[in-house]
């Protein structure tokens, strides 16, 4: 299967927050031999590299953007490769989707997953930014992690040659322009209704707290040492504020609700509202969790 190539991606159409321009060009990996026609591609293009999963932590600009969008749609697995003892290490593709491995874990009997529900990424995003939530972070789980570059092709590394700190992956010895394409986690085996009874615990906590179902990009920003960015923002009055078709969510106020129409635009504005209030009221500077674009 050769690499697949579209002119003019929409950002807004590949973003959960639905808002962004245009990129000048996407290019989908499939298969182990597609990387080599990416290798040939990144050299030819004189545009910037964006590797993109499904988008839940993105806030993209809404002019046209000189990127070259690298998509990962590499979903194979998830398969338990191992066992030790309790412990069970399972394989799985950077473009599967992180709710269908949570599927696949929970019908397995295999724990260790369960706080990360309702989390709507990719398995490769969720390593990119060590995704976490309700105590569990996926760089916790990590064993190996099978890293793409142009210069290196494809390369295991153990969890002890990647950084894992709070919202960010990177890679003990940089290897430049790199992408994951295959992630090793070691879960626990338990049964299958307590794992789905833990998952639907979860969601449930969530669903009263966040707008799960709503179009967001997960939470705006980073939580400061001890204390909760939320919380901050609810206590200067963020909570509902709205700007143009944006406003930050009636449940979390650290979570950006697009109503409809809303830009990025409206979502920055909002943003830098909500971080001037916090530091003016509490002497805290708020830092985004989503990249922006």
């Amino acid at each position: 299967m050769a690499l697949e190539l579209t002119a003019n991606p929409s950002l807004s159409e590949r973003t959960t927050l639905r808002v962004g321009g245009t990129a000048v060009v996407e290019a989908v990996v499939r298969e182990e031999k597609d990387l080599d026609e990416l290798s040939e591609f990144l050299l030819r293009e004189t545009v910037r590299p964006f590797v993109l999963g499904a988008g839940s932590n993105l806030l993209v600009t809404d002019d046209p953007l000189d990127l070259a969008l690298i998509r990962v749609d590499g979903s194979f697995g998830p398969e338990r490769v191992e066992r030790d003892g309790s412990t069970l290490i399972v394989r799985c593709g950077a473009g599967l989707r992180l709710p269908g491995l949570l599927g696949w874990a929970q019908k397995a009997g295999f724990s260790g997953l369960e706080g990360m529900t309702g989390i709507p990424g990719t398995v490769g995003g969720a390593v990119a930014m060590n995704a976490g939530s309700y105590g569990v972070e996926i760089g916790d789980l990590v064993t190996r992690v099978r890293i793409w570059s142009p210069a290196q092709g494809l390369v295991w590394l153990d969890s002890n040659q990647c950084i894992f700190s709070y919202r960010h992956f990177s890679l003990a010895k940089p290897a430049g322009k790199c992408l994951v394409w295959e992630v090793e986690l070691a879960l626990r085996e338990s049964d299958p209704k307590t794992v789905r009874s833990a998952m639907r615990d979860v969601y449930r906590k969530k669903k009263e707290t966040q707008p799960v179902t709503a179009r967001t990009a997960g939470c705006v920003f980073k939580n400061p040492a001890d204390q909760s960015a939320g919380k901050l923002l609810d206590q200067v009055g963020m909570k509902g504020a709205r700007r143009g078709g944006m406003a930050f969510s009636e449940l979390h106020a650290n979570f950006l609700v697009n109503l409809g129409g809303g830009t990025c635009a409206d979502a920055l504005e909002l943003m830098n509202m909500g971080r001037e209030e916090v530091k003016e009221r509490f002497g805290v500077n708020l830092e985004p969790e989503v990249i922006i674009l």
